[in-house]
């Protein structure tokens, strides 16, 4: 409801709310209830440092947690009158319209702010949608309709992480941040990877990222492409370095953009030295690394109950006997569970077989996913002595991700609809 100049209709509270923010570092905030309402609310008040006092006769596992962990403080009991003396701010948030009531009624009296969580008009306060984006909070009052200042919210937060909408005022500092651009699907790269991007002078990219959000960069930054394509062209690490180092010394705000994760067989770390030595801020952005994203996506799990207590991620770079290699592949062919092998499609024989000569049981389940998580993306499902020859036939090629154990043959129990 609303109003204009020169007329006297009632505005409700929900529409005339004042947003404020709330200093309460230090100060008692009491909470009446301990169910879902209160789980949620808890996480921004602990935030905020309140001296948070929970008031429930029974609560939820997840509040109670927070008890034991001693970041609020839990009476067990019910509400009773005179439990908001000294507080600063009140939420009521039982299941019970009758208590709910009457703790509003003791905040009004004490002249303390108080949010009743089941209706908001009764309450002295409302609690705004709020979202936190670089040091900038925002709070978001709808009237009343919490479904839209909710999705108003995540709108306002997407935008804000992806940089649709820019609220910096000065561009980034000289520097590199080390993004891991996620499995492949554009939509799975880290939230603060992707606001990183947006902001970058300089990206220098590998072919596993996320290409499609390349396209999204403002007209004036410089793209360089240092993919390594499987015995194909590559771009010399050293020379890579190089370039973060230039871009970097010349006042440049660079992106390092990977697939996957930086630290997982993706050189991150080699990189962070570089820099390091070089006196050149690194930030370090994990990514989500397609060793367990891309299984995932294909219904997959790597670990299940009962099938596998061990996970092996192993690089498929160098095959076996190679003067090089650090693996043995007698200990990995020994183990019971599940061997997840990243870049070896073009070997994939040489695998298998020091696999089956080491023990391995030869209709051990195997799947291979190709360019996991994206629309392009292929499953073949075989048995390690047959999988290599089912790779070649298929024309199956890089990148994939192999999974060898009991788990990649459980999408049998789908009944056909994984």
């Amino acid at each position: 409801m609303s109003t204009t100049p020169g007329t006297t209709t009632p505005v409700s509270a929900t529409e005339s709310a004042y947003l404020v923010g709330l200093n309460l570092v230090g100060k008692r905030v009491v909470v009446v209830g301990g169910g879902s309402v209160t789980q949620r609310r808890l996480p921004l008040l602990i935030e905020s440092g309140a001296h948070i006092q929970v008031i429930a006769p029974a609560v939820t596992p997840a509040v109670e947690a927070l008890a034991d962990s001693r970041q609020i403080e839990l009476l067990s009991r019910a509400y009773s009158h005179g439990d908001l003396a000294q507080a600063w701010y009140v939420i009521a948030a039982t299941d019970d319209a009758d208590v709910n009531a009457a703790v509003v009624a003791e905040a009004d009296r004490l002249r303390v702010f108080c949010v009743r969580a089941d209706l908001g008009s009764a309450g002295s306060a409302v609690t705004p949608a709020t979202t936190r984006h670089d040091g900038v909070t925002l709070g978001i009052l709808a009237g009343g309709d919490h479904r839209r200042s909710a999705a108003l919210r995540t709108a306002l937060s997407e935008a804000l992480s992806t940089g649709a909408v820019d609220d910096s005022a000065e561009p980034m500092a000289a520097g590199v941040a080390l993004v891991g651009g996620g499995p492949g699907d554009p939509e799975l790269i880290t939230v603060r990877g992707r606001r990183l991007l947006v902001r970058a002078d300089v990206v220098i990219t590998d072919r596993l990222g996320p290409a499609s959000l390349l396209g999204e960069l403002g007209a004036g930054v410089e793209v360089i492409d240092a993919s390594k394509i499987p015995y194909g062209r590559a771009m010399a690490q050293e020379r890579i370095n190089e370039l973060l180092i230039e871009h970097a010394r010349a006042g440049k705000f660079v992106v390092r953009l990977k697939g996957g994760d930086p630290y997982l067989f993706g050189r991150g770390f080699e990189e962070l030295i570089a820099l390091t030595h070089a006196g050149i801020p690194v930030t370090v952005v994990p990514g989500i690394t397609s060793a367990l994203a891309v299984p995932a996506a294909a219904n997959v799990p790597v670990t299940h109950r009962g099938i596998t207590h061990e996970l092996t991620i192993v690089s498929g770079h160098l095959p076996p006997g190679h003067p090089d290699s650090l693996l043995d592949w007698d200990v990995l062919a020994k183990l019971n569970g599940t061997i997840v092998l990243m870049m070896g499609v073009g070997k994939l024989k040489l695998f298998t077989d020091a696999l089956i000569a080491g023990g391995r049981d030869a209709a051990t389940p195997v799947a291979i996913i190709q360019e996991g998580t994206t629309a392009q993306q292929r499953v073949l499902r075989a048995d390690l002595a047959t999988i290599a020859e089912r790779v070649e036939q298929e024309q199956i090629k890089p990148p994939a991700i192999t999974v060898i154990g009991a788990v990649a043959g459980l999408a049998d129990l789908l009944g056909g609809l994984g």
